[in-house]
């Protein structure tokens, strides 16, 4: 053993504790040794010092070796325990191994080469036992540590639950209340349109030039402020899964030119071209031809909205698997890749501040990617910043109305495809690309 170690020895004999002196001396062993007479010396200076094997004598005047074990061993006193024993007593020592000692040896055995092997096997037993010990407790605070931080997750999933439910019961009642105050609001709104169109009747109005003008502004403002009112009433249904798809045979190609002459004069104000193009064999197809409209409509207003000068495309056609396609691409200001699947999430604008340019409510796109899920349908976007935008819209042509009303208003999967390409031209050139880019489509 190259360590020097601290040896005790315990012994009421002096010629026994010399025996196991000279044995150790001889073992060639590199110790610092130390001798006591009895146990409550031997108590004493175990309690304030560390030292690596004790050799102690069954039978001491003060007490015998099981006591001294005990005692050792209830005030967590750890050190390897040696017992020297008598011939007659070697069915105590097993006792004593069971009570606690590391090993023991017959006083008549007592020779360099027993001791020093009773040594290096008693601290190597010991050694193991701390790393046994060690690892328990270990184990034992890992549990401890798994057991509370079980009960922590527990509380945490029960606050969560708790924080859930009130979530829940929040998003009730909001659309609920969207729904009443959307609802409330259409009458007086209704109203206002009803009157100034009552007033700007030729036959019935003698208003001067200017009056006409403000009221032909409130009459803008107010259908304005009813789609407001009417995408919130939309949206709110969708989002509680109460709005209803009501399906019935008809033209699409008139539902498309009745939608684009409704839009031709937000258009006109801009000197924006709106051009339509339909190529179908059959027009004719099973859907609810009014949420058919609204979708075109809001692509076709945020179409104008987001395009400053060119043109604007409406494209109906045929697409295999008895499906078809509503396109809608304008030459606007585009859309930054990163901004593909936010732009689709409601109240969410590219522009969140309270200055942006372009105003709105934020739910055109969010109840138009409802209601095409609704229909089974799904929904393509092109977009290259300073460029333009292609929304392309596939519908089957004949909807079931088994899946309608799911929630499926903020679902975001892969039922859209997304395309961009980085633009790295200059704007002057922007213009011409966009004329390439998009077919021009006749009246």
């Amino acid at each position: 053993m190259e360590d020097t170690l601290k040896i005790l020895v315990v012994d009421d004999d002096k010629v026994d504790r010399m025996a196991v002196r000279c044995a150790l001396a001889k073992a060639d062993i590199q110790m610092e040794l130390s001798e006591v007479a009895d146990g409550n010396d031997a108590f004493s200076i175990l309690s304030t010092t560390v030292y690596d094997c004790v050799f102690f004598g069954y039978r001491l005047l003060d007490r015998d070796g099981l006591t001294l074990i005990q005692q050792l061993r209830s005030s967590e006193i750890k050190v390897p325990l040696v017992v020297l024993t008598g011939q007659e007593d070697e069915q105590t020592a097993v006792k004593l191994l069971k009570a606690g000692a590391t090993d023991y040896l017959s006083k008549s055995r007592i020779s360099p080469e027993n001791l020093a092997q009773v040594l290096r096997s008693a601290i190597r037993v010991y050694r193991a036992e701390m790393q046994v010990a060690l690892a328990k407790d270990q184990l034992r605070e890992s549990h401890e540590q798994l057991i509370r931080k079980n009960q922590e997750l527990e509380r945490q999933q029960q606050q969560l639950q708790m924080q859930n439910l009130k979530l829940s019961e929040a998003s009730v009642l909001k659309s609920d209340f969207l729904a009443t105050m959307s609802h409330e609001l259409r009458t007086p709104m209704n109203a206002i349109i009803g009157f100034s169109q009552i007033l700007l009747r030729p036959k019935l109005s003698q208003l001067t030039h200017q009056q006409a003008d403000m009221i032909e502004r409130i009459l803008n403002n107010g259908k304005h402020l009813l789609m407001l009112v009417n995408e919130v009433l939309d949206f709110s249904k969708l989002e509680v899964g109460r709005l209803d798809l009501k399906a019935e045979r008809f033209d699409v190609s008139k539902v498309i030119n009745l939608a684009v002459s409704e839009m031709r004069s937000l258009a006109d104000a801009k000197n924006l071209s709106l051009l339509v193009q339909i190529d179908l064999q059959n027009s004719l197809i099973y859907n609810d031809p009014v949420r058919i409209k609204q979708i075109l409509i809001n692509l076709l207003s945020n179409a104008i909205k987001f395009t400053e000068s060119g043109n604007i495309w409406v494209e109906v056609k045929e697409l295999p698997a008895n499906r078809v396609a509503i396109i809608v691409r304008d030459t606007g200001i585009g859309i930054a890749p990163r901004d593909f699947k936010h732009i689709f999430e409601a109240f969410r604008q590219v522009d969140q501040t309270l200055t942006r340019k372009y105003p709105g409510t934020g739910l055109g796109l969010a109840i138009i990617d409802s209601l095409v899920r609704m229909m089974g349908g799904k929904i393509f976007l092109e977009s290259k910043l300073g460029v333009g935008s292609m929304f392309k819209i596939e519908l089957p042509r004949q909807i079931t109305l088994s899946s309608v009303g799911a929630d499926v208003s903020l679902q975001v999967d892969d039922e859209r495809v997304f395309s961009s390409t980085k633009n790295s031209h200059h704007s002057s050139c922007q213009a011409r690309q966009a004329s390439i880019r998009y077919p021009k489509f006749k009246l």
